[in-house]
């Protein structure tokens, strides 16, 4: 997988969390991975789906804890349930990250369009990328963990 098609979104990850949060926010990178699964291993995942010059698919996975401390940060007021609201908000946080990562990879040559958010709940469910492998991304925050997975390819 090409460098270009993963900085834009790990920067635009940071950049919108801070701007939806309104301040500066503590980010450190875990371990890289490249993951053959299909399953998901996060609580919640906003999946979108990519295409154009690159195609394949973005997930940002995170427990769910994570999601409820990032929507009440949002919100200014505590979540303690992860409902419709939730996702709506998970969702456009994820579509929001895309997008401006989807600007980027449009400047570096690779114009793409993105499809809706999904958001899918509860570990173990089978996504599959078929033969696109998955580069997964820690980003640990003072919310939690945030997972990116990208598995994008250049159109052949």
């Amino acid at each position: 997988m090409k460098v270009e098609f993963v900085s834009p979104f790990v920067t635009a990850t940071i950049k919108v969390l801070e701007s939806e949060l309104g301040r500066p926010i503590s980010v450190e990178k875990g371990q890289l991975s490249i993951e053959s699964s299909s399953y998901t291993g996060q609580d919640v995942t906003v999946l979108i789906g990519v295409t154009g010059r690159v195609q394949g698919i973005v997930m940002y996975g995170m427990s769910e804890r994570t999601a409820k401390n990032i929507i009440s940060e949002m919100l200014g007021q505590r979540i303690v349930v992860f409902d419709e609201m939730g996702e709506s908000a998970i969702a456009e946080l994820g579509n929001v990250i895309t997008g401006i990562a989807s600007a980027d990879l449009e400047k570096a040559g690779y114009p793409s369009t993105l499809a809706p958010p999904t958001v899918i709940t509860g570990r173990g469910v089978v996504i599959s990328t078929i033969d696109i492998k998955r580069l997964q991304i820690p980003l640990i925050t003072d919310f939690g963990e945030i997972e990116i997975g990208i598995a994008l390819r250049e159109k052949r």
